[in-house]
């Protein structure tokens, strides 16, 4: 039998009517509003959070809190002798969801998962999917049979059945996409999802609220453990901590850095934390002039005190980035040197570089992210960096979803302020899907196609062993250092405040929010 929330139920604060009181109802103040509802159009962990984390199921699964990849959709899998075959053996009795306008006539299958696939090899912004180099590695996918898939790869791929856990990879319904097809409505398939996950989809109200129920027929034995779950849109921090405080939410993320101490010395609180597996940056267009030189991207690199950022923008609570992953990534090569904080020596780099009164934009996230608390004030300081070498800076921002897809643009004007959370533990996540040449005009914000790097980290995925991978992306990354396509600015920790009476909440190391395991206490 599942518990009774203890709060009032603080729905209706929020102003969520039909919270049923009699139901145990989990209330989650997200930071922002998510692009849409089907992941593999998306790489925001906003989306994520309100889709795949939710709605839907991948073939493989990482483990909660860990990066171990356990079965899934697939109930075990085989892998061919050259590592080109992968045979997946799906589970049986799997349903998805219905809605006012579809009910599926049949299981999960291998229809379900050809389709997921091959829907992303045609045309449309599958941004994961092409960052990933999937349109050269998926040779086929065969319906050996309406429960075993065969994956026909083009070469090796190490990391493919991690990647068949990410989000990109949610399988969605054959059946559903074909019935709003015919419908003449495709574009519900994002807008009212239909999945096998933990939580059926109820309604969005555009930047405010979404709703979910338990899915009662969900796969997974005695999950998820709440009823009802509830996104209640908040993207100011400082608002989400006093519904926090107020009872009017149960989790939160993000927390600005300078209420740390706060939320640890408040008794209806609790916190979880660990080192965050991800980098923030600043990613020069590396297609327009000037920044299409190294030298000037270097000498904008070492005009940055990145530790008055780290001190001011996250309170001391990261470490200065210095390479494009994490240094808690296997593969991270420690003997890089950081590009030294010299004012004096930045100035002189763009005189010899031929660069005079140079303008430019730093473009400033709307949203706090786990890599970047501030985005705005970050672009601050920078700004105020670059004036000290006669750069004048000005700072932009739209709406979060505008900000992602404007970003791309290969003549985007500036740098942009972004980051990452890796999806699968594995180096090529952070080297080929944000610095890989099939990502520019997609992830890879500073359309930096360098040839050289990219044979490296495609060739590393072909290999069998880390200790085999290992040397290419070291030197991958020293390749990055050379060439600056970034500012690398920090590695931060993760911090998730919690009511205290919400239990089985498990900080996960690849970003997501998952609440399929979660209950409130009485």
């Amino acid at each position: 039998m599942k518990l009774r929330s203890t709060l009032a139920v603080s729905a209706m604060a929020l102003g969520l009517a039909g919270a049923a009181s009699a139901q145990q109802t989990l209330i989650y103040c997200s930071e922002g509003s998510p692009e849409g509802f089907d992941p593999a159009l998306y790489t925001a962990g906003t989306t994520f959070d309100a889709s795949s984390h939710t709605i839907y199921n991948q073939l493989a699964e990482f483990e909660t809190g860990t990066t171990n990849v356990v079965p899934g959709l697939a109930e075990s899998w085989d892998v061919s002798e050259d590592g080109t075959q992968y045979t997946f053996n799906l589970r049986s009795g799997v349903q998805f969801h219905s809605n006012d306008q579809f009910t599926p006539s049949r299981e999960f299958n291998a229809d379900d998962v050809i389709h997921t696939f091959e829907r992303q090899n045609g045309e449309g912004s599958w941004e994961y999917f092409n960052a990933m180099s999937m349109p050269d590695l998926i040779e086929s996918i065969e319906k050996v049979d309406d429960m075993t898939v065969r994956f026909n790869l083009t070469r090796p791929e190490s990391a493919f059945i991690a990647n068949m856990a990410m989000d990109f990879a949610s399988i969605v319904s054959a059946e559903y996409a074909a019935a709003m097809e015919e419908a003449g409505t495709p574009e519900m398939v994002n807008q009212q999802p239909i999945g096998t996950g933990p939580f059926t989809f109820v309604d969005y109200q555009t930047d405010a609220v979404i709703r979910y129920a338990a899915n009662e027929n969900y796969w997974q034995a005695d999950l998820p453990k709440v009823d009802n779950l509830i996104f209640a849109i908040t993207p100011d921090a400082s608002v989400r901590l006093q519904r926090l405080q107020a009872g009017e939410c149960h989790v939160m993320p993000y927390p600005n850095p300078a209420d740390l101490e706060a939320i640890r010395s408040d008794d209806s609180l609790k916190m979880e934390n660990q080192e965050g597996l991800n980098v923030g940056y600043l990613a020069y267009n590396t297609m327009e002039a000037p920044f299409d030189q190294p030298e000037v991207r270097k000498a904008l690199n070492m005009a940055i005190d990145k530790q008055a950022i780290i001190d001011v923008i996250f309170q001391g609570e990261a470490t200065a980035a210095k390479n494009p992953i994490p240094p808690t990534m296997w593969s991270y090569n420690e003997s890089i040197e950081d590009d030294a904080y010299d004012p004096e020596a930045a100035q002189q780099m763009l005189a010899d570089a031929g660069v005079e009164d140079l303008s430019m934009k730093i473009w400033a996230m709307p949203v706090q992210r786990p890599y970047n608390p501030n985005a705005r004030r970050m672009a601050e300081l920078i700004q105020e960096d670059f004036s000290e070498i006669g750069v004048d800076v000005e700072i932009v921002s739209y709406e979060w979803g505008e900000y992602l897809e404007r970003s791309k643009a290969e003549d985007r004007d500036g740098a942009v302020l972004l980051g990452w959370t890796g999806d699968n533990g594995d180096p090529d996540n952070f080297l080929a899907v944000l610095l890989g040449c099939d990502a520019v005009g997609g992830s890879n914000r500073a359309q930096w196609c360098n040839e050289e790097f990219d044979a490296l980290v495609q060739e590393a995925k072909t290999l069998p062993s880390q200790e085999e991978r290992t040397p290419l992306y070291e030197e991958a990354q020293q390749i990055f250092k050379d060439q600056a396509p970034w500012a690398t600015i920090a590695h931060s920790q993760v911090f998730m405040p919690l009511r205290s009476e919400v239990e089985g909440y498990v900080v996960h190391p690849l970003g997501g929010h998952l609440f399929d395991t979660v209950l409130l206490s009485e």
